[in-house]
């Protein structure tokens, strides 16, 4: 009798102490996955980071030198007409955050889902770029002015504009020149309502070939 008791206890013992290596087993197995977890976790989280700096930094790279006022003039291509004619690929997206365009005004690239109406419409204060580049995209003609363009050039430019399809007008301060007309991709300086080369602009570039999106609407848009 006293023999089996002591052989089940010493199977007792044995099953407990293979008990506890297994359960020491698991917590080392554990120990080591939770560790190494930690150490992955920690080196995507790095990664990350180093991802997330560069692209900004790439970003913030490309956006200085697309604002760059000599990146846009190195972009540009004068021809015999007077007519400057933008040499790189322009966007087409449609975006909802801000576009910092290197032109002034911009000649095209990514821009909001809606245009300017652009049914010889007038607008008397400055619209919006990202609308305006809608418009653009459309085949219509933009045509700005500053302070320093004559009121009676305004009026005249004003009034030919209302009669035209597939164009718009609007004051831009920020602009070099008096007065400016821009297509997609194309744009050009006149010396007023009367310098033929205006209706020179309008003839090549209202509809013209250009146009990315010929004959899609410029009314339904957005309008002051």
């Amino acid at each position: 009798m006293g023999s089996a008791n002591q052989t089940t206890g010493a199977t007792r013992k044995a099953r407990i102490e293979e008990m506890r290596r297994a359960e020491l087993a698991r917590e080392r197995r554990n120990r080591f996955l939770v560790i190494t977890g930690s150490v992955v976790a920690v080196a995507a989280l790095v990664a990350g980071g180093v991802f997330v700096v560069k692209s900004q930094s790439e970003d913030d790279s490309s956006d200085a030198k697309s604002s760059s006022p000599g990146s846009a003039a190195a972009n540009f291509v004068t021809g015999a007409d007077g007519v400057r004619t933008w040499k790189g690929k322009l966007g087409r997206t449609h975006v909802t955050k801000r576009v910092e365009y290197p032109t002034v005004p911009p000649v095209g690239g990514d821009h909001n889902q809606v245009w300017m109406n652009c049914d010889g419409d007038v607008y008397t204060k400055a619209v919006d770029d990202m609308n305006a580049v809608h418009s653009l995209e459309h085949g219509a003609v933009w045509v700005t002015y500053n302070a320093k363009a004559p009121k009676a050039d305004v009026a005249a430019l004003a009034a030919k504009v209302e009669k035209t399809p597939y164009t718009l007008m609007s004051p831009d301060d920020d602009q070099a020149d008096p007065i400016m007309l821009t297509a997609w991709g194309h744009q050009r300086t006149v010396t007023g309502a009367s310098d033929p080369n205006v209706d020179k602009f309008f003839e090549k570039f209202v509809q013209g070939a250009q146009t990315p999106e010929p004959g899609a609407a410029c009314t339904g848009g957005l309008s002051q």
